[in-house]
């Protein structure tokens, strides 16, 4: 009776901290969480090193819990299309000249003036965990245009270059015919095509690129390596704030994707994109723009993150969140939270519109 009673203190106890945490994926309970814990902790339970040795069996017992208990709660569905509280969100093929680009726009109510394109990391697709950036820039007044690069998600073309900068050209000249200042974000692979289409005349207001390789070249060990290494990384605390809006099951699947067709390497297209060379170009254009890297990055590794920030001074912004990886970056709240604060400031800014019209 005491090994139960034990038991069911520690699963209380998680429970209690799931929930005062905010963590509804993680509890199964909500109103009875603290009266639950209060009741089973002021019954006779076993010694200390007991409850030390029972640790993970509790936890485990709570995962299954929450688990079943929040089943229907799902972050993709976040962004379904539809009408919500406090914004619009419509699934649509943006018009591009090799063909349309699947795209999700999502508008705040109340409208904005200020719209931002996001472009996504290779093997990833539009949604691929943007419901945390996507409600922080909506929180801001802004609106978002998620698209999928050529080669993933729903996008009816493979991967190719140079094609694929034109995929995100256009839907970026989309936007400036309907919104008064367009901002942009791109994620690794997506910040590379995105450096390259405003370099070569795309025209944005305040750009940020997240983690993006100066050059990518890994042979299979290497691969492997990397693999482990970010699997690691990932393991963090900072990483809980996913289970506020999802269970366990749903934002393990939300990894899922459709992967990449290609005609062309991404080892290959990254040589193609030059990310040097377009950032040299934007050291001369000058937009607005911010970096951002990961400490623990081990697909960007210390002296290639080094190479951007060299090539970055004197003209962009440049962070390095030392906490961070490259498979945690674009989900950690303080990156997202920097780039839309970042974002809002220098949107509303009349030098980002003197730039603009200095390119035209």
């Amino acid at each position: 009776m005491r090994l139960l009673t034990t038991l069911l203190r520690l699963i209380t106890c998680y429970n209690a901290l799931a929930h005062l945490s905010g963590l509804r994926g993680l509890s199964w309970s909500d109103r009875l969480a603290l009266p639950l814990m209060t009741l089973t902790w002021s019954q006779p339970a076993l010694s200390w090193s007991a409850h030390l040795v029972l640790m993970i069996p509790a936890l485990i017992v709570q995962c299954v819990l929450a688990t079943l208990r929040r089943r229907r709660l799902d972050p993709r569905q976040q962004l379904r299309p539809g009408h919500y509280r406090d914004r619009l969100i419509i699934r649509l093929d943006v018009p591009a000249r090799h063909g349309p680009v699947p795209a999700l726009h999502i508008v705040p109510l109340g409208g904005a003036r200020t719209a931002i394109i996001v472009t996504h990391g290779s093997g990833c697709d539009k949604t691929f965990y943007a419901w945390r950036l996507v409600d922080t820039l909506i929180q801001r007044g802004m609106a978002v245009l998620l698209i999928d690069l050529d080669g993933h998600g729903e996008s009816p073309r493979p991967q190719s270059f140079p094609q694929m900068v034109d995929s995100v050209a256009d839907p970026i000249d989309w936007l400036q015919q309907r919104y008064e200042r367009v901002g942009a974000i791109g994620m690794s692979l997506g910040g590379a095509v995105l450096a390259r289409a405003v370099a070569d005349g795309a025209r944005v207001d305040a750009l940020a690129l997240w983690e993006v390789p100066p050059r990518l070249r890994l042979d299979a060990h290497a691969y492997r390596q990397v693999q482990i290494r970010e699997a690691l990384a990932i393991i963090q605390w900072r990483m809980l704030h996913l289970f506020r809006d999802g269970a366990i099951d749903h934002v393990i699947k939300a990894w899922q994707t459709s992967g990449i067709r290609a005609t062309i390497s991404t080892w290959d297209l990254f040589d193609a994109l030059d990310v040097p060379g377009s950032l040299r170009t934007l050291a001369v254009l000058k937009p607005p723009t911010i970096l951002v890297y990961a400490g623990r990055d081990a697909i960007v590794p210390p002296e290639a993150a080094a190479e951007i920030a060299d090539l970055a001074r004197g003209w962009a912004e440049y962070h390095l969140l030392p906490f961070a990886s490259h498979i945690s970056l674009p989900i950690d709240l303080v990156c997202i939270r920097l780039t839309a604060d970042w974002l809002h400031q220098h949107l509303a800014n009349s030098s980002a519109i003197r730039w603009q019209n200095s390119v035209n």
